[in-house]
């Protein structure tokens, strides 16, 4: 192994050594534990060590990393105390997680690392985000991610380096390549004859290094560090290294050939990094024995601050279930922002400055669902200047369905970006972006295309503020339904799966005036929101919509109507189709309710439709099985049946994929079956 001082002094080589040794030797104490059962599971990065700490020292502090597993060196060499870092181990509700997530799967804002999670590839999208609110913000800064081999074979490292790429982005992607991915070789996880030479099909620059080289990883990621921030691109690293453990302690590294260790074992970056300075008489033996004392007994120290009981598990056990819902989503800071419960009472024209575009308004014909959106969005815009909108097709184009239409004029293309297809990328982004204080509205053209974002929804946006404190201020606009002809894979309506995911909130308007008032609060809100847009509603509804900046609050329902014989509760366009049948039918008096959040649900809202009618009908245009009407109903058979007078029904669409063809589409939907069904629940 070659190592070039360059122009580093004895301090500077002395400082990188002792960042190195600090977690061999931390982790050498965790092996001990784990033999002793007193962790469960260990990652391990020996031999890995100069990767992690080379690129950590070579950025500068206040600049975001999202490591993986095998990167305790990022942690030490950002200085995170060792026994707040043992607590985390431990799963003590005194570590960064709360006690809530394992070994590295924890990020500190303080220490600007974003904590991974367990799909790999979703964190190098992350880093696009945050290189992107560095651009807008005009700041000489980096963002770093890590990924295995084995991880470029995601579809999220496709993704996160073509965004990179277009958008210009100055990010380092670190490629890991030590040789398996948990037990599968290289040989059997791509062909190519080098990873570094996916950089060229990015239109990107590439370098491939000896990642056992504390120096060349160091002074190649400086290099590559100020490349990016005077060039404003993205560069690819791939640091050759060799995996010295078993990809977790368990499975152990009987399928790897004894000679490859040999051959590593040679190459170890600390052993290497030892003789070279002891050569150039930078330290001696002795010198190098009090590091190691030094470390040790710190190592001790910090571990004895809150040492393990006898029995794994047992560390600050005073957790309680109020804490653990409280924390599942970020705190709403107060607004001051005009507050509607019920959608209808409005503050006085001039209550705030901001106007809508009269554009958007015809004369005395009310406001189009569709505008109202506009709307909401367009002053939000004026209201924060930190918020960007993405989404395919959505500036010059002004969206597939014309929502942003005019906003690329008014705010520029970096506010109103147009994205490539990779909505995995787009919502990672998002939440990049929040990691720096902006906020975000993303539009999935089709809420069905979510499905190829699903993983950063449900894993990333929906559970960071549980696990590390993190808040995802991120909007995800889902035009949803069917009605409109557009067959099973443009009108799906998906709600339910994000209702079964704690951290996020789904809204689902049915008016223009409920449409402007949530997405405003959704945008105010720093919690993740899928906000659901019924396509059929956009240009089929119309309302009164004050020209005032307003919120409407998330997780209150409203009723539409009150009655005495039968209750719907609906959503959406069910909405519609149950004030069309009330009307249909003035003998039944019908108790409507629009729930406009379905998580959190106004569950007091819920019982009180129990108690006027006794009669319950959910009405959904998603289908029966698994739909939140099933949800709904076990909820009021548990804590209303005192009130019931029969069982609670649920009109639903067919189990069915949704059809194309227009008669076909109309059998499907709940609303062809809803006679039925009231009059079975009346007749009961």
């Amino acid at each position: 192994m070659h190592f070039d001082r360059k122009d580093f002094s004895d301090d500077e080589l002395i400082n990188l050594y002792k960042n190195l040794l600090f977690p061999r030797m931390i982790e050498e104490k965790m092996l001990v534990l784990l033999r002793q059962g007193k962790i469960s599971k260990w990652f391990s990065g020996i031999g890995q060590e100069a990767i992690s700490v080379g690129a950590t020292l070579a950025l500068q502090p206040d600049e975001w990393i999202m490591p993986l597993h095998r990167n305790l060196g990022v942690f030490t060499s950002r200085k995170m105390p060792l026994h707040k870092l043992f607590m985390q181990w431990q799963g003590s509700k005194d570590g960064y997680s709360k006690g809530r997530e394992r070994s590295f799967h924890f990020g500190s804002t303080e220490h600007f690392i974003c904590g991974m999670i367990s799909h790999l590839g979703p964190q190098l999208a992350i880093a696009d985000g945050v290189a992107l609110a560095y651009k807008l913000k005009k700041q000489n800064k980096v963002s770093l991610a890590f990924t295995g081999e084995g991880g470029t074979s995601e579809g999220d490292f496709h993704e996160a380096l073509n965004v990179a790429s277009v958008w210009d982005l100055p990010v380092i992607f670190i490629i890991e390549n030590n040789g398996y991915g948990l037990s599968t070789p290289t040989a059997e996880q791509y062909r190519c004859e080098n990873l570094i030479d996916k950089a060229k099909g990015y239109g990107m620059e590439g370098v491939q290094i000896d990642g056992n080289n504390i120096l060349a990883v160091y002074d190649t990621i400086k290099g590559v560090r100020e490349y990016c921030i005077k060039n404003q691109k993205p560069y690819l690293i791939e640091c050759i290294t060799f995996r010295m453990r078993g990809h977790e302690e368990a499975s152990g590294t009987k399928y790897i050939p004894k000679e490859l260790f040999e051959e590593w074992q040679k190459k170890d970056p600390i052993k290497n990094y030892e003789h070279y300075l002891i050569e150039q008489k930078v330290l001696n033996e002795l010198a190098i024995a009090d590091i190691r004392n030094e470390f040790k007994a710190h190592i001790e120290s910090e571990f004895k601050i809150n040492p393990l009981p006898p029995e794994r598990g047992n560390i600050n056990t005073s957790f309680n279930s109020a804490n653990e819902l409280k924390d599942v989503y970020a705190p709403i800071p107060k607004s001051g922002v005009s507050k509607k419960g019920n959608g209808f009472n409005f503050p006085p024209s001039g209550d705030r400055g901001l106007k809508a575009p009269l554009s958007t308004r015809g004369e005395g014909l009310g406001v189009r669902f569709f505008d109202a959106i506009k709307e909401g969005l367009h002053q939000s815009m004026q209201q924060h200047p930190n918020l960007i909108l993405m989404g395919q097709d959505i500036a010059e184009y002004g969206g597939a369905f014309k929502i942003t239409e005019g906003f690329v004029e008014e705010f520029g293309k970096e506010r109103v970006r147009n994205t490539p297809l990779c909505e995995s990328a787009i919502v990672g982004a998002a939440l990049g972006l929040s990691l720096e204080g902006y906020k975000s509205v993303m539009e999935m053209q089709f809420a069905d295309f979510v499905t190829d974002g699903f993983n950063q929804v449900v894993n990333n946006l929906a559970k960071i503020h549980y696990r590390w404190g993190q808040n995802a201020d991120v909007v995800i606009r889902m035009p949803t339904g069917g009605g409109v002809g557009a067959g099973p894979f443009h009108s799906q309506s998906n709600e339910a799966w994000f209702v079964h995911t704690p951290g996020l909130k789904v809204v689902y308007p049915s008016s223009p005036e409920d449409a402007k008032g949530l997405l405003i609060a959704a945008i105010n809100d720093p919690n993740p929101v899928l906000f659901f847009e019924h396509k059929a509603l956009y240009r089929s509804v119309t309302g009164n919509v004050p020209e005032e900046y307003y919120e409407i609050e998330i997780g209150k329902a409203k009723v539409v109507s009150a009655g005495e014989d039968v209750s719907i509760i609906t959503y959406g366009a069910g909405v519609h189709w149950a004030v069309e049948y009330a009307e249909a039918h003035p003998e039944i008096s019908t108790h409507i309710v629009d729930l406009r959040t379905l998580l959190p649900l106004d569950y007091p809202a819920i019982k009180e439709a129990v108690k006027a009618t006794g009669k319950i009908l959910i009405l959904h245009e998603d289908t029966m099985i698994g739909g939140i009407g099933g949800e709904i109903s076990a909820w009021i058979n548990e804590n209303c049946f005192e009130w019931l007078d029969a069982p609670v029904m649920r009109c639903a669409s067919l189990d069915t994929p949704v059809p194309f063809n227009l008669e076909l589409e109309k059998n499907f939907l709940a609303k062809s079956r809803l006679h039925e069904v009231i009059q079975k629940l009346i007749n009961y």
